[in-house]
C-alpha cells in the first residue's frame, strides 16, 4: 500500500465510516498527524461529496475534509459488506462512525460485535444525542446541538433572534473531541492491552466550552442573555466600527491590558473611574465604556488604529474575512493556509495541520480522493482480493 506516512500516528490503522461532518472530522485530525486513514463510503457516496461550492466539478469541500485519506466503498445494509468491514476490523486500531445509535449493531456491525473480532479496537460512535438516553434514537446534526447545548440562545444581538454559526460548530469541536477521545482510548490500550467504545453527543463538548453557565445557573440562578460581541464576565470586549469602514475587535480582560488600552485612546483618566475599576464594574457600565472606545475607533482609520493599539500592546485586531486570511503576512509567515497539489485542480490551497509539534509536526500528503480511488489497493494489500472478486463485489453493489 505505498509508503507508511509519518507523524506521531504512524501506525495507528483508522477506518471513517463517518458521514457528513463530526465523524470525518475527528478521523481527519488524526490523520493529519500520521494516521493511515481508510474513508470507508457507501457507494454512493459521503454526502459531503454534495455540499459547498465545486470547480470543475470537483467538490472543494470535500477536497479539505477527505485529505490524508484513501477512499473505498461498501455498503454495509449487504451481509457480505459486513463481513467485509469485520475483516477491515480485525486489522485496524480505529474506527469512527456517527450513524444513529443502534444501526451499527442492527449490521452486525457494533461495537459488541466488532471488538470480539478484535479486542484491541477502539470505536468512536459520534451521534446528536449519544447512545443513551431518550432522545437518543432520534436523528439530528449539528444544528440541533447549537440550539440545545445553549449556544444559540446566547449568540446573536440582545434585540435580535437565537442565532446559529453559518459553519458546522458543533462538528467540528465534536470532531476534536472525538480524536482526544480515541488518543485517550489508544493510550489506555497501549497500557492494558484492550480497546473500548468511546460514546460521543454532538452537543455535549459545545456545553462544555462555553464555559461558567451551568455552574451560575445552579448556584445563582442566573440564565445569560444575549449580548452581541460582548462578554458577561470581561468588558471592554466588542467590535467597532473605524473611520474607513471597517471593524476593530477589542478584548481587555486583564486589568493590565485594559489600563493600556485607556492609555492608546488618550483616555488615561477612566483607569481611575469608579465605574471602570474591575472587570464586574466594567461589565455594570459597559454601555459608557463602549461608547468612549467607539467614539475614539470611528475617528481614526483601521491602519491609524492598529498602529496605536499596537504600539501601547493594546489587545486588538481588525475583523478578517478568508480573503484578508490567505493574504495576511503572519498567516503566511506561519504557513497557516499552505498550498497542497490536487491531481485534478492543481495548486489548491486550504488550512494548515494544527497544532505544529516541533518533531512530529502534521502534515497533508494529499486531498480528498475520489469515490473508491483505494478499492483495489486497499481490499487487495489488507483482505488479498483479487481483481475477479473485487469485480463480483462492485457488480452485486456491495462495493
Amino acid at each position: 500500500m505505498g509508503e507508511p506516512p509519518l507523524g506521531a500516528l504512524a501506525g495507528i490503522r483508522v477506518l471513517d465510516l463517518g458521514n457528513f461532518m463530526a465523524g470525518p472530522m475527528a478521523a481527519t485530525w488524526l490523520g493529519d498527524f500520521g494516521a493511515e486513514v481508510i474513508k470507508v463510503e457507501h457507494p454512493r457516496g459521503d454526502g459531503v461529496r454534495h455540499w459547498g461550492q465545486t470547480k470543475n466539478g470537483d467538490p472543494l469541500y470535500w477536497k479539505m475534509l477527505s485529505r490524508n485519506k484513501r477512499c473505498i466503498t461498501l455498503n454495509l445494509s449487504k451481509p457480505e459488506g459486513q463481513k467485509l468491514l469485520r475483516d477491515l476490523a480485525a486489522k485496524s486500531d480505529v474506527l469512527v462512525e456517527n450513524f444513529t445509535p443502534g444501526t451499527m449493531s442492527r449490521w452486525n456491525v457494533g461495537y459488541e460485535q466488532l471488538s470480539k473480532v478484535n479486542p484491541r479496537l477502539v470505536m468512536l460512535s459520534i451521534s446528536a444525542y449519544g447512545q443513551s438516553g431518550p432522545y437518543s434514537l432520534r436523528p439530528g446534526f449539528g444544528t440541533l446541538a447549537e440550539a440545545m447545548s445553549g449556544f444559540a440562545y446566547i449568540n446573536g444581538q440582545a434585540d435580535g433572534p437565537p442565532t446559529l454559526p453559518s459553519f458546522g460548530l458543533a462538528d467540528g469541536i465534536a470532531g476534536l473531541n472525538g480524536a482526544f477521545g480515541v488518543l485517550v482510548a489508544l493510550r489506555h490500550r497501549d497500557a492494558h492491552g484492550v480497546g473500548q467504545h468511546i460514546d460521543a453527543a454532538l452537543y455535549e463538548p459545545l456545553l462544555t466550552v462555553l464555559g461558567p453557565q451551568v455552574i451560575e445557573y445552579d448556584q445563582l440562578g442566573i440564565v445569560q442573555d444575549r449580548l452581541g460581541s460582548r462578554l458577561p464576565f470581561s468588558a471592554p470586549r466588542n467590535v467597532y466600527k473605524t473611520k474607513d469602514g471597517q471593524w476593530l475587535s477589542m478584548s481587555s480582560s486583564a486589568q493590565s491590558v485594559f489600563e493600556r488600552t485607556m492609555h492608546a485612546i488618550g483616555k488615561p483618566h477612566l483607569i481611575q473611574d469608579e465605574r471602570f475599576l474591575d472587570n464586574r464594574k466594567r461589565g455594570a457600565n459597559v454601555e459608557a465604556l463602549d461608547k468612549e472606545i467607539a467614539a475614539w475607533c470611528s475617528q481614526h482609520t483601521m491602519e491609524q488604529a492598529m498602529q496605536i493599539l499596537v504600539k501601547h500592546e493594546a489587545a486588538a485586531a481588525p475583523v478578517y474575512s478568508v480573503a484578508d486570511v490567505v493574504s495576511d503576512a503572519h498567516f503566511t509567515m506561519r504557513g497557516s493556509v499552505v498550498a497542497v497539489n490536487d491531481a485534478n485542480l492543481g495548486p489548491v490551497k486550504m488550512q494548515a495541520p494544527f497544532p505544529r509539534l516541533s518533531k512530529t509536526p502534521g502534515k497533508i500528503r494529499s486531498t480528498g480522493p475520489k469515490l473508491g480511488e483505494h478499492n483495489r489497493e486497499v481490499y487487495g494489500a489488507l483482505l488479498e482480493l483479487g481483481e475477479t472478486e473485487l469485480e463480483r463485489l462492485a457488480s452485486q453493489g456491495i462495493i
